[in-house]
């Protein structure tokens, strides 16, 4: 009996693993089966493009939609991710883009690509600034707890000199971000 519950235990996890194994390569799919069978691929096209994603992405679509029997519409998927792009690749989507943080995946034309970069770049200086500011703070917070909690007196005087310094670090990372902010809202006025 005890080798045939572990048979069936072993056989449980693969079974296990295998169903794992299935839904992360599902999760990586661009569209899911419904999607797939639903598909209205012009606007597809358009919320891609809106997106960001980079052209090869109907290529994502069909291997998707292979698995069922659907190809994607190419004229119909180009003409709305040219439209999307549209929306996409403008000098405030790039700052905006930059601010979040997030990867360019090579989505805009090049005629519009080197504009979109310059002001990506000038969003993700703020937000580098920004993510400098948060570090800085979670650094000061445990440091703080740390002192809190120290009873050697040694030790409580290095705890105030890191914290001091922290502090300093701190309030020239605010300053850096101040001016972050102040060239991004110089790029808006008129």
């Amino acid at each position: 009996m005890h080798i045939v519950s572990d048979a069936m235990g072993s056989g449980l996890v693969r079974l296990f693993g295998l169903g794992l194994i299935a839904l992360a390569l599902g999760a990586c799919a661009s569209m899911s089966e419904k999607d797939c069978l639903s598909a209205d691929w012009g606007e597809q096209g358009y919320r891609d493009g809106r997106d960001g994603h980079p052209p090869s992405r109907i290529a994502d679509h069909g291997e998707a939609c292979a698995k069922v029997g659907v190809t994607p519409d190419v004229l119909r998927y180009r003409a709305g991710r040219d439209e999307g792009v549209r929306e996409y690749c403008t000098p405030a989507n790039a700052v905006s883009e930059g601010r979040r943080g997030r990867n360019y995946r090579n989505a805009c034309p090049a005629r519009l690509e080197s504009m979109f970069l310059h002001y990506r770049a000038q969003g993700y200086r703020a937000y580098q600034a920004q993510q400098r500011v948060d570090s800085l703070g979670r650094d000061l917070q445990r440091a703080q707890r740390a002192l809190d909690k120290e009873k050697d007196e040694e030790r409580r005087r290095r705890l105030r000199t890191e914290l001091r310094q922290l502090d300093r670090s701190l309030s020239r990372a605010r300053s850096d971000l101040r001016d972050e902010e102040r060239r991004l809202r110089l790029l808006d006025a008129p």
